[in-house]
């Protein structure tokens, strides 16, 4: 089966090989023989080859500044604005005290996402994000520590929370006689959307990037109309809810630590575009420029839209609804009441969508470093899309269906991400110590990432008394993974048996979904 693989724009270049035939070309690539394929990158200096034994292909720099804003408001605005609100007021239990915590995370957003992820995504210019980062400054087993977790609880578990949100506000107007709609129809309608926007990601990043910026913009008028309805109400003389605003507040240093978890749940994804920092163009301007444009419009739109929340709604009614936002319509738009869970539905889709994306570029930079199974690192030579690692996901994340509970599934999420954006912080420090003379394009006071870093230990440190059950568990996945490591990874080097086997696989992962091994920047 021949095939023609086209001019591909990398950034500045591009790059280009012959007509070649495809069975021949994978079957090469996995046997390390060399063929008369050449590869080789085209820029305004010229032309420079690669050597066969280092050929592979990469993915294409197709991500502009519209596309990274895209990608960040995308996943951020998701499930959680309208599923969070109701889990921060029952762990802070009073609206002005709500209101404080989304506020005191709207700064922590704004510090972390002006310092985190543009110096760390200029410093070190490279796709994988926390787990590129922890490597460089820790070394493999910590970083791979990171990637177990990741794999096992934080990118399906994320995705699955948005998959089971998307369900439930698609579902809600056809059981409106229900309180929720009945489990089985749900889980069957996330793992529906979960392969179909898996394929989408698998044929085309175009695709994908384009369903982004259309859901961004969706979700952001949809936030609008909430934001203004509680202006009006408020504006008519409607401000009861907030003349007692601490009233019931839980002072409790546990307790106000998982409603953070809890309001932190909505932001996830700030820094999930350090995952693609090699399919952007000119990272060095569009990926400091994305995150500053996004994430202080994200953080701003979030707060006034709680706002809007309990003006609007009492706080028995908050906490009686899983849907605040559809609530909110119902109450505030009367026919039009139904264009709330279509929003809604709209937000998770395109947040879903951005998630996948993202988080499969980690599984890929994963393998590529050896950490998991090579057929991972391999790229569709059709699309240029990491497929096998999207598909693995894509399975991951339908096997987490298992567990519908949200809740317990942010919980999880909040502790692991938080645990290790701490060991990214902490990494970015020792680097400023052991390196000082390192090239960093972005510098900061170094007391920013210190903040960062004292808020992000209060984060990990002081909910274990309040879910002590689910943390646990969060640990004892984490620890799970030091075995897991010197059994699959470090004896994997010294094991013939075990590197057939994988090799075999890979091989065969090649053909089913004609890839090659890709070529790091």
């Amino acid at each position: 089966m021949a095939a023609h693989i086209e001019v591909v724009p990398v950034a500045a270049g591009v790059v280009v090989t012959e007509d070649v035939d495809h069975d021949d070309a994978v079957n090469n690539s996995v046997n390390g023989s060399k063929t008369d394929e050449k590869m080789f990158s085209k820029s305004e200096e010229g032309v420079s080859y690669s050597s066969d034994e280092g050929a592979g292909i990469k993915m294409r720099k197709e991500l502009g500044l519209l596309d990274g804003v895209g990608i960040i408001v995308g996943i951020i605005v998701g499930s959680g604005i309208f599923v969070s609100p109701k889990g921060v007021l029952e762990y802070s239990g009073s609206v002005g005290m709500a209101l404080i915590v989304w506020a005191v995370s709207r700064i922590y957003i704004m510090d972390s996402g002006s310092i985190y992820p543009t110096v760390w995504g200029t410093m070190i210019p490279r796709s994988g994000g926390d787990y590129i980062y922890i490597y460089e400054a820790f070394g493999p087993l910590p970083a791979f520590l990171y990637l177990w977790v990741a794999v096992v609880i934080i990118m399906p578990t994320a995705n699955t929370v948005i998959a089971l949100a998307f369900a439930n506000y698609i579902l809600q107007p056809l059981f409106s006689h229900c309180d929720t709609p009945p489990d089985v129809p749900v889980r069957l309608i996330a793992a529906a959307v979960i392969c179909f926007l898996t394929w989408v990601n698998c044929t085309n990043v175009k695709w994908a990037t384009s369903f982004q910026n259309v859901f961004s913009m969706t979700k952001i008028f949809a936030l609008i109309i909430i934001i203004a309805t509680g202006i009006y109400h408020m504006g008519t003389g409607n401000t009861e809810n907030f003349r007692s605003p601490m009233e019931g507040t839980n002072y409790g240093i546990g307790k106000i630590g998982a409603a953070f978890y809890q309001g932190l749940f909505s932001f996830a994804g700030w820094n999930y575009l350090n995952f693609v920092v090699e399919e952007i163009k000119d990272p060095y301007r569009n990926l400091p420029l994305a995150i500053l444009i996004s994430v202080p419009l994200v953080t701003f739109v979030y707060f006034m839209t709680n706002v809007a929340y309990f003006a609007i709604l009492t706080k028995s009614e908050v906490l009686a609804s899983n849907a605040v936002a559809v609530s909110l319509g119902d109450r505030m738009l009367g026919v039009m009441g139904w264009t709330m869970p279509f929003f809604v539905a709209c937000s998770t889709f395109g947040s879903l969508n951005g998630g996948i994306f993202a988080s499969s570029r980690l599984f890929f930079v994963g393998a590529r470093e050896g950490h998991l199974p090579q057929a991972l690192a391999l790229i569709n030579l059709k699309s240029f899309t990491p497929t096998p690692a999207l598909i693995f996901l894509g399975f991951m994340t339908v096997f987490m269906l298992v567990s519908s509970n949200m809740q317990k599934l942010i919980n999880y999420i909040a502790f692991t991400e938080s645990l290790f954006i701490l060991m990214s912080i902490a990494a970015l420090l020792w680097l400023r110590y052991k390196q000082p003379n390192r090239k960093r394009p972005i510098k900061v006071w170094i007391g920013f990432p210190i903040i960062f870093f004292i808020i992000c230990l209060f984060l990990v440190t002081f909910p274990v008394f309040v879910s002590p059950v689910e943390l646990g568990v969060a640990c004892v996945i984490i620890s799970a993974g030091v075995p897991v490591y010197y059994f699959a990874i470090y004896r994997e080097m010294h094991s013939k048996t075990l590197l057939g086997a994988i090799d075999n696989v890979t091989k065969m992962c090649q053909i089913l979904w004609m890839s090659m091994p890709s070529k790091e920047e």
